[in-house]
């Protein structure tokens, strides 16, 4: 019982995370990433402002390319300086949340886009941010 009771909490718990994770995804960010985590159209080309459009956050896109530490940073800050931060110059359009989210926050809307991931890619993830050392 000990096993299964365990397994149980802690699916409850990611259960829970996931599902408060959908409202703050909803609120902060799908006016721009998609309702449905589709990104914004032609999102790897530029625009004419020289910005790249939101990117999708499902399995087509880059995000799960990303450490949690670095997707975590990227959401606090914002694209210009998590990336200003990893002595990357790049011209972002992602703004930073970190005055609007606390930490559980971020983490719960990240555990709202992995749900949508299909294995292969949540842990490609998973190892890439157990390997980060932050």
């Amino acid at each position: 019982m000990g096993t299964a009771w365990v397994a149980i909490h802690l699916f409850a718990r990611d259960g829970a995370a996931v599902a408060r994770g959908r409202v703050l995804y909803d609120t902060n960010c799908a006016a721009c990433h998609g309702r449905n985590l589709e990104g914004q159209p032609d999102w790897q080309s530029a625009g004419s402002d020289g910005r790249l459009p939101a990117p999708p956050h499902d399995a087509t896109g880059h995000t799960w390319h990303h450490s949690d530490a670095d997707l975590t940073a990227y959401i606090a800050l914002g694209g210009a300086e998590a990336l200003a931060q990893m002595g990357v110059t790049f011209d972002s359009a992602m703004p930073g949340f970190g005055d609007v989210l606390s930490s559980q926050e971020i983490a719960d809307i990240l555990a709202y886009i992995k749900s949508h991931w299909p294995a292969r890619e949540r842990q490609v993830q998973a190892e890439r941010s157990a390997s980060d050392g932050r």
